[in-house]
């Protein structure tokens, strides 16, 4: 028992463990019924998390995962803040804002390691894009207001001397729905990911503006390295089941280990059909190009962090008024304990 208190209180006094203050992924997780939230689970860009879970690697790590998409990384957020959600994937910059609203969140895995979001216009509209100011005064479709594709957009137009409110932000959804948005093109531009995206391109519906889906795109828009998806949880959660986080470490370092290993038509093989929006070859070879964007061990890419403080901090003035420990945003302690 005084272990176990052990264990917790180092917890609570730092996000980020040492090795030694982390169970052994052997050991039975605290609870095995874990609420999982995602924002759009056919999206490349969570793909992870479909193939661990299908790949069985839950189940063996002794969790009973049950997985709810509600179409949204900033749905999930909430999902996770509300308490109707145990842990989330999601995108780094969450865990920067949590903080400086007094709600933080704690990234134990980053699995992509860029954003992996195209900006692109519509190509049957007369609208010409080569900078953030030419946004604009157009309607670009996101996600969701809040969510991480809106944030691109919002920092493009701020770092070019405009207003948030410069351009109109509607949310479009994820996979098939932002398609049908870009087809019916009462929008302008829109920030979307793979599939999507690939399919946007192959079907000549959009121009690409921005890709942040390589590291070169990345550091055009950012200006430097910038993190991808992320598994997170709340403090509380990971003080008190510290092994149930160990086992879902493991689980996605199995699978991202598995991912690096195989090539994208092997990959392909445990998509589920209605992911590939009715398009494998275009989602095949999303995949290839995506394959690039996953960590092969789960740990946070050096350097990144501080890149996406900085951008947050360009127009989010919640997050250019506080102080943020970026320490407390993510740890890569779970993740080397289950490289062992």
């Amino acid at each position: 028992m005084l272990h176990r208190l052990w264990i917790v209180a180092a917890l609570v006094v730092a996000v980020t463990p040492c090795l030694a203050q982390v169970p052994s992924s052997e050991t039975k997780p605290e609870t095995s019924k874990v609420r999982f939230v995602v924002g759009g689970k056919s999206a490349i860009f969570y793909l992870p998390l479909t193939l661990t879970e299908r790949l069985g690697y839950f189940k063996e790590a002794g969790l009973d995962v049950e997985i709810a998409d509600v179409q949204s990384g900033a749905r999930s957020l909430q999902s996770l803040i509300g308490g109707s959600a145990d842990v989330a994937t999601g995108t780094f910059d969450h865990t920067v804002q949590t903080q400086a609203k007094g709600q933080p969140v704690v990234g134990f895995v980053q699995y992509g390691r860029y954003p992996g979001f195209v900006l692109g216009t519509m190509a049957g509209k007369p609208v010409n894009v080569s900078s953030g100011r030419d946004l604009k005064g157009l309607k670009i479709g996101v996600t969701s207001p809040g969510s991480s594709s809106h944030f691109m957009a919002a920092y493009m137009l701020v770092r070019a001397g405009l207003k948030m409110d410069d351009a109109a932000f509607i949310g479009t959804g994820t996979t098939a729905t932002a398609v049908a948005a870009a087809r019916r093109a009462e929008i302008d531009a829109i920030v979307t990911s793979d599939p999507m995206a690939s399919l946007m391109i192959n079907d000549k519906l959009i121009k690409v503006v921005a890709d942040a889906r390589t590291a070169e795109g990345t550091q055009a828009i950012y200006g430097g390295p910038y993190p991808g998806g992320i598994v997170y949880t709340t403090p509380a959660f990971m003080e008190k089941n510290p092994r149930t986080v160990q086992a879902l470490a493991g689980a996605f370092v199995r699978t991202l280990r598995w991912m690096a290993e195989r090539p994208a038509e092997e990959i392909m093989k445990v998509v589920p059909e209605e992911y590939t929006l009715g398009n494998r070859d275009v989602y095949l070879q999303a995949l290839i190009a995506s394959k690039a964007m996953y960590t092969d061990d789960g740990r946070f890419v050096p350097g990144a962090a501080e890149t996406a403080y900085a951008v947050l901090k360009v127009f989010d003035p919640a997050v250019a008024a506080a102080t943020i420990d970026l320490t407390k945003t993510h740890t890569n302690a779970f993740v080397e304990r289950a490289g062992r």
